[in-house]
């Protein structure tokens, strides 16, 4: 081997040995071949089928993220093994293929389940106005109430997961994301009832340059976001996903705006889809608006100011701000944009506003599932707990330290190598 070909051997080592480090970037992961599903499932996610039968029911362990699919007929059903004091939530997305047809009421169906077929909980999900593929949550909940009489023992439980299908619809196959959250108990108990006066005035629009950022394609791969200007592309089709550490007291105000068309005519009904999430995946919040090819603006209504005894507030959009932590936003496109408008990407801009005083959160006797998921108040009012946001940013620049760190030491072998091997060959000469 010549000195030329050994020194290119090094070179190369070190450009495999760099692109392997945490936080190398990495090819376009996050941009779908076409035809394939638009969403990205949690990397660690693991396989589970769905039973037709309660008796062959697979459990679910809170804290795991699964992988699965539902049929468009017939329930499938998990088991849970729970006791008698937490609360548990499992989110199921659904993710229709990109060239499945679809009408607005398409979706499916999430239900909790005692031994003894009492239900729970119920919540769905549909496609909505845009008619186009896209992922859809729904989220099945067994919450322990001293004021409820069913589903409050430990125990055997079952999630059950069903499609609603309409008569014009694709009878295929649905990917299925599953993600079961468990929330421990208080230490004491506090308070019983729901604030009842909270800021709902809409907050100024927050201007200024905006940042890049990159959606990601899943709840798993979110993208954190905090207060600001954001500035994105989405394709027709295509549904993007954000999140934003909220503290507890904190309150989110949050807009999507969807950039002009350069060419084409005509209007898409629901075009452009915003939605926000709460830490269990469960929705809050949703708007959608049509688009004529000029800009268009989706916005949030405001949301409470987050706290633990909204759960006990009738009204969907207060009892789901119960938690402190991550909240996604989910921006979806629709794929008749590309029929009038061209399937070239949009400019999308993200205006994020937090306001409240943080404060300090409820007194949970035992950690989570997964540890950490709700959060606390940390700096600037943002969610931070130990394995919280806060703690994965710290991890994260932990993981850049390292990677820094383990860079420059390939760098300093690679280079010694190169110099000892031009010596020997200098001697030899």
């Amino acid at each position: 081997m010549t000195a030329h070909a050994r020194v290119t051997v090094v070179a190369v080592t070190l450009c495999a040995a760099v692109a392997m480090l945490p936080g190398a970037p990495a090819a376009a992961a996050d941009t779908p071949s076409p035809g394939s599903a638009p969403y990205a499932f949690a990397d660690d996610g693991q396989s589970v089928d769905g039973s037709a039968s309660t008796t062959d029911a697979e459990r679910l362990k809170p804290g795991t993220s699964y992988k699965s699919t539902v049929p468009s007929t017939g329930k499938v059903y998990y088991r849970l093994e729970l006791d008698a004091r937490s609360n548990a939530y499992v989110s199921a997305t659904a993710v229709p293929g990109t060239d499945t047809t679809v009408t607005a009421g398409d979706g499916i169906r999430v239900s909790v389940q005692d031994a003894n077929g009492n239900s729970c909980s119920f919540d769905s999900a549909t496609i909505g106005a845009s008619r186009s593929p896209h992922p859809v949550t729904a989220v099945g909940t067994r919450e322990a109430k001293p004021t409820r009489v069913l589903c409050q023992a430990g125990g055997t439980y079952y999630l059950v997961v069903e499609r609603i299908v309409g008569t014009s619809s694709s009878p295929d196959t649905w990917d299925l994301e599953l993600s079961p959250v468990l929330e421990p108990r208080l230490r004491q108990t506090g308070a019983t009832s729901a604030p009842e006066a909270w800021n709902s005035a809409s907050a100024e629009p927050i201007q200024g340059e905006a940042e890049r950022c990159r959606g990601g394609l899943g709840f798993a791969s979110a993208t954190p976001l905090k207060q600001g200007v954001w500035r994105d592309d989405i394709r027709p089709g295509q549904t993007l996903f954000y999140k934003v550490p909220l503290g507890w007291g904190r309150q989110l105000y949050a807009a999507a705006e969807l950039g002009n068309s350069s060419g084409g005519s005509g209007f898409v009904p629901g075009a452009l889809n915003l939605s926000l999430h709460n830490p269990v995946r469960s929705e809050i919040e949703y708007t959608g608006v049509t688009y004529d090819g000029s800009q268009k603006s989706a916005t949030l209504e405001p949301l409470p100011p987050v706290a633990y005894p909204n759960r006990y507030a009738v009204a969907k959009r207060v009892s789901t701000t119960r938690f402190a932590g991550s909240y996604y936003l989910v921006v979806n496109l629709a794929a008749q944009v590309a029929d009038r408008f061209g399937d070239g990407p949009v400019g999308l801009t993200l205006r994020l506003r937090v306001k409240g005083e943080a404060g300090s959160g409820p007194d949970y006797a035992e950690p989570s599932e997964p540890e950490g998921i709700f959060g606390g108040s940390g700096p600037d009012g943002q969610a931070a707990s130990p394995g919280g946001a806060a703690a994965d940013g710290n991890a994260t620049m932990r993981l850049v330290a390292a990677g820094g760190i383990g860079a420059g030491t390939v760098l300093l072998v690679a280079l010694g190598a190169w110099t000892a091997l031009a010596r020997r060959r200098a001697d030899g000469r």
